[in-house]
């Protein structure tokens, strides 16, 4: 559990979060270098790098959540890390586009060489069927967290259950619509519809 004092704390609505739902201190640590690396570092060369990204800025987030929700077991912190990976690699391929524009490229360099596609034709926004097929790769890939962290609704106290299911439900939506698109994130952001956040509520 965090060790800070009211003391010495410069955020007290956060101390008093963190010390009523004992929420250890280390998530929050992690929470912040993730962003630092943000800063640092514009590609990731494989997917095991990647992971630890999305571990850091996405799933430290889940875990600090659960422990808000409410939970009563213990593999409720494995699904957790599992769903911040799926909703990162989500927000990950929505926002190809956009973090381009700021330089960055969040697919793993490894998998371009996979399906014979380069950076360069990514900067240029060559969308062809080898572009597609390393989106449906990667969208395989969240599908498969998605899947992991699935159980966690079952996990978590009942009144909690709602918003967590809404927000899960919400991510798998937008996963789907780039799916439907033909992995098109170059000519449009893909976003949920008014329909879509009907349907979650």
């Amino acid at each position: 559990m965090c060790t800070l004092s009211d003391q010495h704390s410069t955020l007290p609505a956060l101390y008093d979060t963190v010390r009523t739902f004992q929420i250890p201190a280390e998530y929050f640590i992690k929470l912040i270098d993730g962003t630092e690396m943000d800063l640092t570092t514009a590609s990731y060369r494989s997917f095991e790098d990647l992971y630890r990204y999305c571990y850091h800025v996405a799933s430290t987030v889940g875990l600090i959540c659960i422990h808000i929700f409410g939970f009563h077991d213990s593999r409720a912190q494995e699904c957790a890390e599992a769903c911040g990976i799926a909703f990162q690699l989500t927000n990950i391929l929505r926002d190809v586009k956009e973090d381009l524009k700021r330089h960055r490229i969040y697919l793993p360099l490894e998998d371009f060489q996979r399906f014979n596609y380069t950076e360069s034709e990514l900067r240029l926004e060559l969308m062809d069927e080898r572009f597609r097929a390393l989106m449906r790769f990667e969208a395989q890939r969240a599908r498969t967290f998605y899947l992991k962290a699935r159980p966690l609704v079952g996990m978590l106290e009942r009144d909690s259950r709602p918003a967590f299911w809404a927000m899960f439900e919400s991510y798998q939506c937008l996963l789907k619509n780039i799916e439907r698109r033909n992995y098109d994130v170059l000519s449009h952001r893909v976003q949920l519809t008014l329909q879509n956040k009907f349907q979650k509520w």
